[in-house]
């Protein structure tokens, strides 16, 4: 590209280039990528004079929409990643990029690839394959699954073995028994629980359909009768702790822009962060703010919501919750993941917040956007390998409190850390098919490949703290009061409640924000 052109190019789109850069985009010809790569990093940024500094500080991002715009074109995007001096990566990979400025210390892990394509039934054939395989890949480590043998390898001969399958079809006959119908990448078959094993009986209730999951038993090709079910199951042999006194604090279900948004104590809770609160030593030294979902409130989520709303423009809500948070002091990291009210898409699992809309958080230097669910890493050091987060929204748990008989028994959207504990026994964050809108990806996003340390999540706009086999798990509160259409199906929320988890001790406590005029108060400790 003649330099004449490029300089045309940068008036157009208000650009300042220095020497260097200048050299890079004038050994390219693509003028539609130009324009395009001048417009995210200027809208990412919010700067108009690009340098290499300016490059290398947003290095991960770049890749991020550099990839997706090549993938596009079908083209490579080596060659332009290479003469910017960043490396070229996959897409799910892009976000293993660390960040470490000041304040704690993060590395995401996983967040979902954004890039919209259409979809066939070849990718939700491939989507449970994969997923079967994977776990099944899980259960073959477990040693109670004595004489694993596929499907399709039985024989009519009576024998004792074991099978790993996805569960098809459920069914309870006159007598009581238990009849499943499961498969595996080579046939179906049959397994029977009798009503005699009571509390086998019991736990076969509570299989989700789509589940993949291990049977030990006997029988044949015919059918099996159960003596033992292998659930994949999330366990960690302790409960890891830093050799730093650093602090992290979980919210979720703002709910900006709502006429109910309780944004006087939300304020209390910044102040509070930014050591405006006495006697609390302990806020100096919070390094991490988590935010799982429905940032926002949005628009057009519920019937009649324009009744509840404060702020009617989804771009506007925006505007204003980073202005909030632009109060927080500069050394926590914010890390935030959306939720069904947050202006994307539904299917799950869900990319980050819509650029055209939410610019304004993709502005604030302390602020780490991913797509939900997302893992990321905190506090490794050279001698602490660090924290493994799980957040989730929670869209799914609805689902499973109201067909699970456990967890209906439980009343357990009043109390959504048994869902999530009933999800990490089954390994995955939706495991029926009909739980959740789902976005078919080569590799399952929902799949729970690697047991976390904490697992925190929202949407029940219930708060909770509990363990689920060392692993710490972490239901937040909301920060909208109660709405006429929340009441209507009997929703008991918590308001203002944020567990702050000390990282050395994993000693947690929960603050109550709620409580008028007199600062915070411990809700409750753990």
């Amino acid at each position: 590209m003649e330099n004449v052109k490029l300089q045309k190019i940068c008036r157009e789109k208000g650009v300042l280039l220095d020497n260097s850069l200048s050299e890079i985009f004038c050994s390219f010809e693509n003028t539609s990528f130009v324009n395009f790569f001048f417009e995210k990093t200027k809208s990412l940024t919010g700067k108009k004079f690009f340098n290499e500094s300016l490059i290398k500080k947003n290095r991960s991002k770049i890749k991020i929409f550099v990839n997706e715009f090549y993938q596009n074109e079908n083209s490579n995007s080596e060659n332009f990643l290479q003469k910017l001096g960043i490396e070229s990566s996959k897409i799910e990979e892009a976000f293993s990029e660390e960040i470490q400025e000041k304040g704690g210390k993060v590395k995401v892990l996983f967040s979902p690839p954004t890039i919209p394509r259409k979809l066939g039934v070849g990718d939700f054939v491939t989507h449970f394959r994969n997923r079967y395989e994977e776990i099944r890949d899980i259960l073959q480590e477990r040693k109670e699954l004595e004489n694993l043998v596929s499907i399709g390898k039985l024989s009519k001969e009576k024998q004792k073995f074991s099978v790993i399958g996805m569960v098809y079809q459920k069914k309870v006959t006159k007598t009581k028994k238990i009849i499943l119908e499961i498969e595996d990448l080579t046939g179906k078959m049959k397994v029977l629980i009798n009503p005699e094993k009571e509390e086998l009986l019991k736990e076969c209730e509570d299989i989700p359909l789509d589940g993949v999951l291990g049977f030990r038993g006997v029988g044949s090709e015919e059918m099996m009768f159960v003596n033992e079910i292998i659930f994949p199951d999330s366990t960690l042999p302790e409960r890891k702790k830093s050799m730093i006194e650093e602090y992290a604090v979980f919210v979720g279900d703002l709910h900006f822009g709502s006429k109910n948004f309780l944004e006087k104590d939300f304020l209390k809770f910044i102040n509070y962060l930014n050591g405006g609160v006495p006697n609390t030593p302990e806020a100096s030294k919070i390094k991490y703010l988590f935010i799982v979902g429905d940032l926002i409130t949005g628009i057009g989520n519920y019937p009649n919501q324009e009744k509840d709303l404060k702020i009617s423009d989804l771009e506007e809500q925006f505007e204003e919750v980073a202005k909030v948070l632009g109060k927080i002091r500069k050394d926590i990291k914010i890390i935030i993941t959306p939720g069904n009210h947050d202006g994307v898409r539904l299917m799950e699992p869900q990319p980050l917040l819509d650029e055209k809309y939410a610019w304004p958080l993709y502005q604030l230097e302390n602020v780490t956007l991913l797509g939900n669910p997302a893992v990321v890493n905190i506090g490794e050091t050279s001698s602490f390998e660090g924290f493994e987060i799980l957040m989730y929204h929670g869209f799914s748990f609805p689902y499973y409190a109201n067909t699970i008989p456990k967890l209906i028994e439980g009343k357990t959207m009043n109390q959504p850390e048994k869902i999530m504990n009933y999800l990490l026994k089954n390994r995955h964050l939706a495991p029926s098919h009909a739980s959740t809108q789902y976005f078919p990806l080569e590799k399952d996003g929902l799949l729970i490949r690697k047991t976390p340390d904490i697992f925190v999540s929202g949407h029940t706009h219930k708060s909770g703290v509990v363990h689920y086999k060392n692993v710490m798990v972490v239901s937040v509160s909301s920060w909208e009061g109660l709405t006429p259409y929340q009441e209507k199906f009997g929703n008991k929320p918590d308001h203002c409640k944020v567990p702050l988890v000390n990282l050395k001790t994993r000693a947690v406590k929960i603050l109550d924000f709620e409580t008028g005029e007199d600062g915070i108060r411990l809700y409750r400790e753990e």
